[in-house]
C-alpha cells in the first residue's frame, strides 16, 4: 500500500472516487508477471509493454469527483462507469472506434495505473458512462466480464435454436450465460469442473450443464445435439486441453471463440479445418459503444454480474488468492 498524491484534473480529464473495482483474471497474470505459451514456456507481460510498478484494476465504478474545464455533460457526484480500453487514437482500429484492439493501447489497468485506489484519473470524460442508480459492484464488472461476454457471444453468430457451448463457468462465463439468452435466445450448455459455478449458471439460465470431470463432454454434446455438435462454442478457459475439447464439440461449419489467456498450445489436424468449415476467431473485450448496450441492458434488468465476495483494498492479495484458488463464483470486488 502506498499512499499517492491524488491529481488535480485538467481540460477533459475526469477524477472517480472508486467505490467498486472488479477483480479480474487479467490482474490475476499481471500479478503472476505473464502467461504460460506453449510447451510451458512463460509469456512475460512485459513483452505486450506492460511497466511497473503499475497500480491494476480495468473494472471501476465510483463517483465523479473532479473534473478539468473542459468536460462537458458530466458534475461532481454523477456515479459512473469507466470504459478502459483506451487507445492511442490513431490506428487502424482506433479510427474505427476499436480502441480495445489499438495497435499502442494505454489501458487503465494495464498501461496506465488503474482502480486497485481510492480514486483513479480517467483521461477524458468521453470514455465515462453515467449508471445512475445500478449497484455498482455489479455494474462495474461490465467493463471487462461483461464487455468480452458481449463480443464473444455476438461473435458466435448463433441463431435461435441453436446450440452454444460454453466452456467455463466463472464471472465471464456467466455473464455470457445471460447473454446468450438475452440475445440470440440459441440453447446454452456450459461445460466446468465445479458443481457449485454450474448451478449457478443454471439459476441464470443455461439450459443444459456438464461436469467434464466427470462426463465426457464430447459424447454429452453429441447427445444433446443428435449427433451433430454444436454450432457455436466459447472457450473462456482456452488451454491446452479446453482448446482440442471445444474443436472436437463443434458441429460442420462450426465457429470457435477463444477468449480464455490460461495459455498452452492446440495440436490438432489441419485438413479438419478445412473438410469441416470450421471458424476459429479470439475475442478481446469490446467497444465502448458496446459498454453503452450492455449498461442499458443492466438498466432493463436483462443482466448482471454475481458478486459472490467483497474485499477492501488492503486484502487485495487474498482476493487475488481466492481467484487463482478457483474460490470465487462469478465476481469478486475491492471496496476501497
Amino acid at each position: 500500500m502506498e499512499e499517492l498524491t491524488i491529481p488535480k484534473p485538467k481540460y477533459d480529464q475526469v477524477l472517480v472516487r472508486v467505490k467498486s473495482a472488479g477483480v479480474c483474471h487479467s490482474d490475476l497474470h499481471l500479478w503472476e508477471g505473464g502467461y504460460v505459451g506453449p510447451g510451458g514456456s512463460f509469456m512475460k507481460v512485459e513483452d505486450r509493454g506492460v511497466k511497473f510498478p503499475l497500480t491494476p484494476g480495468h473494472e471501476v465504478a465510483g463517483i465523479v469527483e473532479d473534473i478539468g474545464e473542459a468536460v462537458m455533460g458530466f458534475q461532481k457526484g454523477d456515479p459512473v462507469i469507466a470504459y478502459p480500453w483506451i487507445g492511442e487514437g490513431l490506428c487502424s482500429a482506433c479510427r474505427v472506434c476499436e480502441e480495445h484492439l489499438c495497435d499502442s493501447p494505454r489501458t487503465l489497468g494495464i498501461y496506465q495505473d488503474g482502480g486497485y485506489s481510492e480514486s483513479i484519473l480517467v483521461p477524458s470524460y468521453k470514455y465515462l458512462i453515467k449508471i445512475d442508480s445500478l449497484d455498482m459492484e455489479s455494474t462495474a464488472s461490465l467493463a471487462c466480464s461483461g464487455l468480452t461476454a458481449y463480443t464473444a457471444v455476438k461473435k458466435t453468430q448463433v441463431e435461435a435454436g441453436g446450440t452454444m457451448v460454453i466452456v467455463g463457468a466463472g464471472g465471464v462465463g456467466l455473464m455470457a450465460v445471460q447473454l446468450a439468452k438475452a440475445i440470440t435466445n440459441s440453447r446454452v450448455v456450459i461445460v466446468d469442473i465445479n458443481n457449485n459455478k454450474l448451478q449457478e449458471a443454471k439459476r441464470l439460465g443455461a439450459d443444459e450443464v456438464i461436469n467434464s470431470s466427470s462426463t465426457d463432454p464430447n459424447t454429452a454434446i453429441k447427445d444433446i445435439t443428435a449427433g451433430l455438435g454444436s454450432e457455436a462454442v466459447i472457450d473462456f478457459v482456452n488451454n491446452t486441453k479446453t482448446a482440442l475439447t471445444s474443436v472436437n464439440m463443434l458441429r460442420k461449419r462450426g465457429t470457435l471463440v477463444t477468449v480464455g489467456l490460461f495459455g498452452g498450445s492446440l495440436d490438432m489436424n489441419l485438413a479438419i479445418i478445412p473438410l469441416r468449415a470450421y471458424t476459429l476467431t479470439g475475442a478481446y473485450t469490446g467497444k465502448f459503444a458496446d459498454l453503452v448496450e450492455l449498461v442499458a441492458l443492466a438498466r432493463m434488468g436483462k443482466i448482471h454480474s454475481v458478486v459472490s465476495k467483497r474485499f477492501t483494498l488492503d486484502k487485495v492479495n487474498e482476493a487475488l488468492e481466492n481467484l487463482r484458488a478457483g474460490k470465487i463464483i462469478g465476481r469478486a470486488v475491492l471496496n476501497p
